[in-house]
């Protein structure tokens, strides 16, 4: 057994370190393979176009895409917004209704909210305990002025997996756009736009051991066509939806950690099961209880509460040793209860007791042991206190 180093990291839903392998074959790009990729008169210019488009063709591979319906973004929030956004105004002539649903990333979320301030009609989809929508329920929240659904692939709070194909299929039996934020799931689960009935879907690198800063929106190109306006204006690149010099070394990165998640997601998957198995299991010998679905879920993401016990102050006692949060990375300096977990039935205090555990490529058992023991040490100790 290897020496534990501290703090352990185990926020892997906020972000990912980029694996050594990335940075390796990212790093020609800052300082030799320099050249703008839209600069094709000279080599410089020639050898970043090259190595975007295998980046393209590698992430397109990756979910089942063509290497022409992957649009390199900032990350995942201007993907969402290019979505909804971009596609609510492209397809005004057809409609003015969004479906989305409550547990939604606040990049949906408050995207959403603002198509409203612009006249749009949005119906918000609840969800059951484990944070699922109801098929039937979104199958008839749709009317004649649906343009588009949105609906997260998996929930970065809780790990719960949508049945995102059943979802598709009913946006395509009503021609209906389908989009999904699946900034959580690409990377770590098999995702595959095409048999998946998936129209438009967001996804960023830094979540999947590549850089922050680069991302992308897949935009079906056949069956149906899509194309979402675009939010900037310039020089046209990215098919006109996304102007802007591409960011070659972060492009690469990204086309090297989807390279290496494919390969690796199946091993990491098994290890990653038994150990929130582990967690979970000691976890509830001190009465800790899960949030989310049981089976459908995230195999890296355990989110528990521990009645009585307020998760700021098991974080704040571990931080040291252990980095753990209490939801979304967004939103963690605003001090107000989980919407999803509101959206899952439970009590606003019950919220406040909450903790996410996200594991990563990088851990070891002995992290996920010592890991076990230091939260129930305290669990226990700050439960003496309260009583």
């Amino acid at each position: 057994m290897s020496e534990i180093k501290f703090p352990i990291y185990l926020d892997h839903h906020a972000t990912t370190p980029v694996d050594p392998r990335v940075l390796e074959e990212m790093m020609p790009y800052f300082t030799e393979k320099f050249g703008n990729a839209s600069s094709l008169d000279h080599p410089f210019g020639y050898d970043a176009s090259i190595a975007v488009e295998e980046a393209r063709e590698t992430i397109a591979n990756g979910i089942g895409a063509r290497h022409d319906e992957i649009i390199f973004t900032s990350g995942a929030t201007e993907s969402d917004n290019i979505a909804l956004i971009g596609t609510m105004q492209k397809y005004s002539d057809r409609g003015n209704h969004l479906i989305t649903c409550v547990t939604e990333h606040k990049a949906i979320l408050d995207t959403a909210k603002h198509l409203e301030s612009l006249g749009k009609e949005v119906t918000y989809l609840k969800v059951n305990e484990y944070g699922e929508i109801d098929l039937e329920e979104l199958e008839d929240a749709i009317t004649d002025d649906t343009v588009m659904i949105s609906i997260m692939f998996a929930n970065n709070e809780i790990g719960t997996i949508q049945d995102v194909k059943a979802i598709g299929e009913i946006a395509h039996k009503h021609e209906v756009i389908f989009h999904t934020d699946a900034a959580q799931a690409v990377g770590h689960i098999p995702v595959n736009v095409g048999t998946m009935n998936i129209d438009l879907m967001s996804f960023s690198a830094h979540k999947m051991y590549g850089p922050k800063g680069i991302g992308a929106l897949y935009v079906r190109g056949v069956k149906p066509r899509v194309k979402p306006d675009g939010l900037f204006y310039g020089g046209g690149q990215e098919r006109g939806i996304r102007s802007g010099t591409l960011n070659v070394p972060g492009i690469v990165g990204f086309g090297k950690a989807m390279e290496i998640a494919v390969k690796e997601m199946d091993a990491e998957n098994k290890k990653f099961k038994k150990w929130t198995d582990l967690m979970l299991k000691e976890f509830e010998k001190i009465d800790g209880k899960l949030n989310g679905h049981p089976i459908k879920r995230l195999s890296h993401n355990l989110n528990m509460y521990f009645p009585g016990i307020e998760g700021k102050s098991i974080i704040n006692s571990v931080s040291k040793e252990i980095a753990i949060s209490a939801g979304s990375a967004c939103t963690t300096q605003i001090v107000e209860p989980s919407h999803v977990l509101l959206a899952l039935g439970l009590e606003e205090d019950t919220t406040h007791y909450a903790i996410r555990i996200g594991l990563g490529r990088f851990n070891e058992l002995d992290e996920i042991q010592f890991t076990v023991e230091k939260i129930s040490s305290i669990v226990k100790s700050l439960d003496k206190i309260s009583i």
